[in-house]
């Protein structure tokens, strides 16, 4: 059974996660650790299936991030379901556009997955000294997107992050580039782009950036190129002053500001989640916008690309 020490050893290092195959394993190794040595499963106070991990004596006192229970698979659960999810996998990289024929069983079966291993890595960094909050947030941040591009790369969607310098044409000549830096770019051999993404584990204090992104690519160019974003989920943990061994859920989703913008500026080709709130759900601008992510990796990304 692995250490904490052991764990955070990994976790630090970005050369460890090289592939699909490296995410699971550690995944795999963190769930097994925190259910093994917690000394508390704290369920949150105002939001039904919801749970928090308290560290056992090697990190006394700290907390994990939020969980969905209905979402998050056990290392069990985990363990035998590691083979399905290659398959489930294969089958869309070979099918591509008829994909979409993949059941229910088998979406729900790419979200937990997915999410799972995210949330576990996201464990591991809980584990950090508060010292390393900063280092943990951007590594947190970081593995997700690194995830997203394996996970495309792997069902044969040919996607990298990085810098796309848009041409500025005057008088008909190229005058200059405006470079922008993206998570996630598919695009033409010949370097015509045909999907940018925006990866992050949150929408907290990103929304703005996404929409504009959006505009602004599209005024520079005079094109229509899709503009998506992947996220995680949209909650944090709360904490109360006067009953400290009391968490709860706190929205991290800035409903106003999402519909806002995509009613008066520009909506977003494709919104996907692995963890939705409820409003994403009941609120029927939000419900029309926003997926899970199982419609995006089996059914829209053959669209776009």
């Amino acid at each position: 059974m692995s250490s904490l020490s052991d764990i955070l050893d990994i976790v630090r290092d970005k050369s460890n996660f090289i592939d699909l195959h490296a995410y699971l394993d550690f995944a795999y190794q963190s769930l097994e650790y925190i259910e093994n040595n917690h000394s508390q499963l704290i369920e949150a106070n105002n939001r039904e299936g919801y749970y928090f991990y308290k560290f056992g004596s090697e990190a006394p006192n700290q907390i994990t991030r939020p969980f969905n229970a209905n979402v998050l698979y056990s290392s069990d659960q985990f363990k035998k379901n590691k083979t399905k999810f290659y398959k489930v996998l294969t089958c869309i990289k070979k099918q591509r556009e008829k994909s979409s024929k993949i059941n229910q069983a088998g979406r729900e079966h790419i979200v937990r997955m997915i999410y799972t291993v995210q949330q576990a890595i996201g464990f591991a960094l809980d584990g950090l000294p508060s010292r390393e909050t900063n280092t943990a947030r951007k590594l947190n941040g970081d593995y997700f997107e690194l995830l997203m591009l394996i996970l495309f790369n792997y069902i044969g969607v040919p996607v990298r992050n990085g810098v796309i310098k848009v041409p500025i044409i005057v008088d008909g000549q190229v005058s200059f580039y405006v470079q922008y830096q993206h998570d996630f770019i598919n695009e033409e051999s010949n370097q015509e782009i045909n999907l940018i993404g925006s990866v992050k584990t949150t929408s907290k204090d990103r929304v703005d950036k996404i929409f504009i992104d959006k505009f602004l690519y599209s005024k520079l160019t005079g094109t229509n190129t899709p503009h998506i974003a992947i996220f995680l989920h949209d909650v944090q943990r709360k904490s109360y002053k006067n009953a400290p061994d009391k968490f709860g859920i706190s929205p991290t989703f800035l409903t106003g500001k999402f519909k806002g913008y995509t009613l008066k500026l520009n909506p977003l080709d494709g919104v996907y989640y692995f963890d939705l709130n409820d409003n994403m759900l009941s609120d029927p601008i939000l419900s029309e916008q926003i997926k899970t992510f199982d419609k995006l990796i089996c059914d829209d990304i053959w669209q776009y690309t």
